[in-house]
């Protein structure tokens, strides 16, 4: 029989059943492998459904705001060797009511919300509630733990580091969460924590570099499904969300389910026997493709001035820009109007397909004083028969200032989060790019033998190109028509991939909005229950 205690005057149940405790400070800090002795045993890794705090929260949406109580399940360790508890832990957020009304979420789809930005730690250990993880290194995060600071200098490059999952931007420049909005419409909301870049034990040693990431959220979905029939939620249903760097990991989590080449890694932190595939992604601005995102850059924004008015190296620029000639033919991609996707149509192919429709909706969503007084402010584009045209040229002009600095990624000194993010051992950055790393030294020097592995596993292309039979079959992706963090091709090379493979695809651009946008974060958690069939299930209403 469950037992409650109510916790100080907030009457809040609390099942008895003790949640995963911590490794001792010194343990977190050498990054050692700690567990305790039931962790060893297959028993860790059920799921405790009387382990939970009921809690009841405000939560505004588009239909307005929305009274949720629910089931919180904390800091749940979703592996029996762990190596780092801290981050390798993950929140359950299940509704019990909704509006006073009782609602069923026995099978509910499951939201799978990661909070990580800039391949930085992402943990869900302090959280009080649903939506409460916190991301390390970027704008409105928490602090960096004690061990991410050691390696400060590596997060503070010119590589990404900007918001993610719990820190994304409305159309109206407000925070929005998918974890409480899924959590609004009835859906079961897991947040699971991850290792990432800086993360460096006392003896200098990063544990948490490529692919530590996704190999835990791989975990973290292994223990979720194998938790079938006693997680409340659909675990056949799961729908991955995530931004920025998190964007490009839900990317990775749809394009490689059930790869084999995780499988030694998974295995070394005693993950769940259980399938690591998702139902659904959703991806915003993603920064994936990191070996060829250099030549990406260049290609898209080479032509644009650093906010100093200053001009990269045109040399590098036009280097990489051509290099990307060859990657773009080489994915051998096609899109409906366009035949083979190249870098010399790749302009018009988004035009049509994203950058006009986008200023399109735009347009027509503003009154009619707000458009004349928008287009007479930006008179590259021609409005006529409600539809924007304009060039790639004038596009460009109208993003203006490029964020980084060339090359963006593999950065000649090695500045770049994904320097970092390829370091190994108790080098904490390296070059991932054979034109960086003979840039800075032998014409026929070669990139280290773990990396060539390291770079596919951080990277959706090469799964899709396999086809992988249990990659997601539905996808949402987006991004902000100003987001200069990587090149706008990446979510175009994506969804032309994606849509090649037959899979149902959702991706748009946000006109003028930048990175971490969210404009229809509504339209998202709708689409969840259009593509898993879910109807919220509501029993009697509470007085």
């Amino acid at each position: 029989m469950k037992r409650r205690t109510v916790i100080g005057g907030l009457g809040a149940a609390v099942a008895v059943p003790a949640i995963a405790t911590f490794m001792s400070n010194e343990a977190m800090a050498s990054g050692a492998s700690t567990s305790s002795a039931s962790s060893s045993s297959s028993g860790a890794l059920v799921f405790d459904k009387d382990a939970y705090t009921e809690l009841t929260t405000t939560i505004t949406t588009d239909a307005g705001d929305k009274s949720v109580t629910y089931h919180f399940y904390k800091a749940i360790t979703y592996v029996t060797n762990p190596v780092d508890e801290k981050y390798q832990s993950l929140n359950v957020s299940v509704p019990v009511k909704i509006d006073g009304t009782a609602v069923d979420a026995t099978r509910a789809p499951i939201l799978f919300a990661n909070s990580v930005g800039g391949y930085m730690p992402s943990s869900v250990a302090d959280a009080t509630g649903v939506g409460g993880a916190e991301m390390t290194g970027t704008p409105g995060g928490g602090a960096p733990t004690a061990s991410a600071s050691a390696s400060a200098s590596a997060s503070t490059g010119s590589g990404e580091v900007e918001s993610g999952g719990n820190a994304q931007v409305d159309g109206q420049g407000g925070m929005v969460s998918n974890a409480k909005l899924g959590l609004a419409a009835g859906y079961v909301v897991v947040e699971p924590g991850a290792r990432g870049r800086t993360l460096v034990d006392s003896s200098g040693t990063y544990y948490g570099t490529a692919p530590a990431a996704i190999v835990d959220l791989k975990a973290a979905v292994k223990y979720v499904r194998f938790n079938k029939g006693r997680i409340p939620g659909n675990t056949d249903r799961i729908v991955s969300s995530g931004t920025s760097a998190g964007g490009a990991l839900s990317a990775l989590l749809g394009a490689s389910g059930d790869s084999p080449l995780y499988a030694k890694y998974l295995k070394a932190l005693g993950a769940a026997d259980a399938s690591d595939a998702i139902f659904a992604s959703g991806d915003w601005c993603p920064i994936t493709d990191l070996e060829h995102a250099d030549m990406a850059y260049e290609w898209n924004w080479g032509a644009n001035k650093l906010g100093s008015g200053s001009l990269v190296d045109q040399t590098v620029s036009k280097e990489l820009s051509t290099a990307f000639t060859e990657y773009q033919a080489s994915l051998k991609l096609r899109a409906k109007g366009f035949g083979a996707l190249t870098a010399r149509n790749l302009d018009d192919h988004l035009l049509e397909t994203y950058l006009r429709p986008a200023a399109t909706k735009y347009l027509k969503s503003l009154s009619e004083t707000a458009r004349s007084t928008y287009l007479a402010a930006n008179t590259f584009i021609t409005w006529a028969g409600g539809k924007a045209t304009f060039t790639w040229a004038d596009f460009l002009t109208h993003v203006g200032a490029r964020k980084k600095d060339t090359p963006a990624f593999d950065a000649f000194d090695l500045s770049a989060g994904e320097n970092n993010l390829f370091g190994a051992g108790t080098t904490q950055a390296r070059h991932f790019t054979l034109y960086s790393l003979r840039h800075e030294g032998s014409g026929s020097a070669r990139l280290a033998g773990d990396l060539p592995e390291k770079l596919t596993l951080m990277n959706p292309m090469p799964f899709l190109a396999k086809r992988n039979p249990s990659r997601a079959k539905h996808w949402w992706i987006r991004v902000g028509t100003k987001d200069s963090d990587t090149s706008l091709s990446v979510v175009g090379n994506l969804a032309a991939s994606l849509e090649g493979l037959g899979d149902d695809v959702n991706a748009a651009m946000y006109w003028d909005s930048g990175h971490g946008a969210n404009d229809d974060a509504a339209d998202f958690i709708t689409w969840i229950a259009k593509v898993t069939g879910h109807k919220t299930k509501v029993t009697t209403r509470t007085k």
